[in-house]
């Protein structure tokens, strides 16, 4: 039997707890998680995925707001585990904690390329063919400990962020599984600091769009729906698009074509089909009752 602590906070570690408790040769000892936190325009006072898988296996929980306490490190050295799993906990552990037992991370991304808070969405922002999940063992850094094992997976042109993040988890849980059962038989090797790359956590701010270049704005719209979306400098948002082509110059937002449920736009570089928009302070809406409403037409600029 493998007696593990868990750490992890969001969805995509709430999979990874349900895989391992499910799988026999492993026994989840407690886990930890952040704190409840209020959510939604009421701040209802909501738990973590991970809490609540966690309740409903009868796992012991414990919500410290940091790891740096001496009680923490007692309660951990107390259960005596033989490795923690962290994945998306939201701290980073300290060393003390780290000196417990062998710390294995699960970074959604192809270590060194992307360490820190939003490596999905940045492989679809850069447009990448394919990207990973790493298990990594953890040091005091910031995604910067000794590669287990690596597994990839190839990202389609017109991939999403919730598919690729469903994706990602299940190679996440199957790793994690295949690094416990093997660990013994591992090479941990180090990373090349020369090659890292950082990302850091994304904002509202962040899905402010131009029509500079069409590929650019698309991978954009595929990292950020459905949070937190892309939008013009007016506040309209583009709900649905597609990429029309990448070639082509065009005034920045001009109207090239208009059809019967399609608006095709042009950028600076490229072109768009956009199929839905939302207005400031309105519903969602297909792009044929936002013509109605604006009555543009070719030549007019989306703004």
């Amino acid at each position: 039997m493998i007696n593990i602590i868990y750490m992890g906070t969001p969805d995509y570690a709430s999979t990874i707890l349900e895989r391992l408790v499910a799988d026999e040769a492993v026994n989840v000892l407690s886990v930890y998680t952040q704190p409840d936190k209020p959510v939604g325009r009421k701040k209802v006072l909501t738990a973590p995925p991970v809490k609540d898988v966690a309740q409903e296996n009868n796992i012991e929980i414990h919500q410290p707001f940091n790891l740096r306490s001496p009680e923490t490190e007692e309660e951990i050295r107390s259960l005596n585990p033989d490795y923690i799993v962290v994945a998306a906990y939201g701290q980073i552990l300290p060393k003390n904690i780290l000196d417990l037992a062998p710390c294995i991370n699960l970074h959604a991304s192809v270590l060194p390329q992307y360490r820190g808070a939003s490596p999905i969405q940045q492989s679809l922002i850069h447009g990448d063919k394919e990207t990973g999940v790493t298990a990594m063992l953890m040091d005091v850094g910031l995604d910067t400990g000794d590669i287990l094992k690596i597994s990839k997976v190839a990202i389609p042109e017109n991939m999403m962020v919730e598919e690729l993040f469903d994706i990602l988890t299940d190679c996440a849980a199957d790793l994690t599984l295949d690094v416990l059962k093997n660990f013994e038989s591992l090479s941990a090797v180090k990373q090349d600091d020369g090659a890292s790359t950082h990302c850091s956590k994304i904002s509202k701010e962040n899905g402010l769009v131009t029509f500079d270049d069409a590929q650019k704005l698309y991978n954009l719209y595929r990292a950020y729906t459905p949070w937190p979306g892309v939008y013009l400098e007016s506040g309209l948002k583009l709900k649905e698009i597609a990429l029309e082509s990448i070639a082509g110059k065009h005034n920045a937002g001009e109207v090239l074509e208009v059809g019967k449920n399609f608006l095709i736009v042009g950028c600076e570089k490229g072109s768009l089909r956009v199929l839905r928009v939302q207005p400031p302070s309105k519903k969602e809406m297909d792009i044929q009752s936002y013509l109605n409403g604006k009555r543009l037409e070719r030549a007019d600029t989306l703004v």
